[in-house]
């Protein structure tokens, strides 16, 4: 099965070229990763796929999964490719929290799918994440754009 995954990466390299970002964990929850090869992964900071998510299902309302990892994919203009054992361990995290809640319901292809939907609690976490977010990446920002003195 593995080998078959690689054929599959190898194919869609051939077709979209290699991914840009993975969403990929090990051990950890919720790395953001960016990686011009497979072989190459740098990390970035921990929580984004949670605010993704909370961000996701306030603007989409309820989604099973699948609706989420497809839509933050389509969002990131498919820059990022959701592993879904990273996924379901976040929206189990974020429903123990209170963030989220679940209800089982029935899919577009009319299969039984796990619906989740963003709770009073999770809009309040957030908006709370949000703020702290873009203060983090203005600080970034003005690094960034220093210009350094000639030597």
């Amino acid at each position: 099965m593995h080998r078959k995954r690689r054929v599959v990466w190898r194919e869609r390299e051939r077709e979209t070229g290699p991914p840009t970002l993975l969403l990929l964990s090990h051990k950890k929850a919720a790395i953001l990763l960016w990686a011009t090869n497979m072989s190459e992964k740098t990390e970035v900071w921990q929580g984004t796929l949670a605010l993704m998510v909370l961000k996701t299902l306030k603007a989409m309302g309820p989604q099973h999964g699948y609706g989420i990892a497809r839509r933050i994919e389509q969002t990131s203009d498919n820059l990022l490719a959701i592993n879904h054992g990273t996924l379901y361990p976040v929206l189990l995290k974020l429903e123990q929290e209170g963030a989220i809640a679940s209800g089982w319901g029935v899919s577009e292809n009319n299969r039984r799918a796990k619906f989740y939907r963003i709770t009073r609690a999770g809009q309040k976490q957030l908006a709370s994440e949000v703020t702290q977010w873009a203060q983090a990446t203005e600080i970034v920002a003005r690094f960034i754009a220093l210009k350094g003195a000639k030597a």
